[in-house]
């Protein structure tokens, strides 16, 4: 029986609603891009603190800013091309440099944009976004995931960027799981090689483990969920215990997951290393399954990322 789907925006649509009648101080603003954001469902909910603001994405995150200051808890979404590239100085400057409690929540990130093509396909969104100051960059894996995790970010005060997928994805997490902010969680266990992914890529890894296994390899695997702040034990308990990692990220291996490891493990524990992404090039339109298979980010190439890390 296949596993139930569900897109991480779906999950974040789901969650709002639910936050609305939390947080009486909750808004949500968007760029024209409501129902693909799946904040159109808040929306109808609480029209009164609902706000569309146009194909205006820098308008949009001064004007979160401006409520944060005033006491509001802001969850302002686009595609996340647009949030972390058109917008990126007003988020440094207005979101970022002040400390406002701004959530922003960016959908169709990665390759999985598919159809859109290269110029809605962002590669550089949690480079970008990990270099401001007390930011916090957060990847659900799945629905489940996305859901408590936007439920943290908004319970804790100041800026964070929560990277949201268009295609639908299997639920790895059942209800009860235990998912905290800042803390990876290791949902399999093993001793050949670590596979630390994000988003989409976790479930490519939990494929790969069972192509792995037939071979004779058993790996690790950890979902870090949160980029920044870096979960630096779990990273090196893997490294001391298994003698390899491999990252795998649905975004350039320049500046993403992969770089954020490699700067903990360059420097605290140095062990052999491979990352699976997007190299330095752009994507282009199509299937999403096809394009990750073109441009590498599937089960195989995690499988063969492995096997060349172990033979070194």
């Amino acid at each position: 029986m296949a596993a139930e789907k569900m897109a991480t925006r779906e999950a974040y649509g789901k969650a709002l609603v639910k936050l609305g009648a939390e947080y009486k101080n909750l808004v949500v603003m968007d760029a024209d891009l409501s129902g693909s954001t799946k904040t159109a469902e808040f929306g109808k909910a609480y029209p009164d603190r609902f706000f569309n603001m146009g194909i205006a994405e820098q308008n949009l995150y001064g004007t979160a800013a401006g409520l944060a200051h005033s006491g509001k808890i802001v969850c302002a979404s686009t595609f996340a091309m647009f949030a972390a590239g058109r917008a990126f100085e007003i988020i440094r400057n207005s979101i970022g440099y002040t400390g406002a409690n701004v959530k922003i929540c960016a959908s169709h990130a990665g390759i999985t944009t598919g159809e859109d093509g290269a110029s809605h396909q962002s590669f550089e969104d949690i480079a970008l976004m990990r270099t401001i100051p007390g930011m916090k960059v957060i990847v659900p894996a799945d629905g489940t995931s996305a859901m408590k995790l936007l439920e943290q970010a908004v319970a804790v005060y100041g800026p964070c960027y929560v990277r949201l997928g268009r295609a639908a994805v299997p639920l790895i997490y059942d209800d009860m799981v235990d998912i905290k902010l800042g803390k990876g969680n290791q949902i399999k266990d093993g001793g050949d090689a670590t596979v630390i992914a994000a988003g989409i890529m976790v479930n490519e890894a939990l494929t790969a483990a069972e192509e792995l296994k037939k071979q004779g390899i058993d790996i690790r695997i950890i979902d870090l969920h949160t980029i920044k702040p870096l979960d630096e034990e779990i990273i090196l308990k893997a490294a001391e215990e298994t003698g390899a990692v491999i990252t795998a990220e649905e975004h350039s291996v320049i500046g993403g997951l992969g770089g954020a490891v490699a700067e903990l493990l360059s420097v605290k524990k140095p062990v052999r290393m491979a990352m699976v992404g997007q190299g330095d090039t752009f994507g282009e339109s199509g299937r999403p399954d096809e394009l990750k298979a073109k441009y590498g980010m599937t089960s195989s190439d995690i499988v063969k990322a492995v096997k060349r890390c172990i033979e070194k």
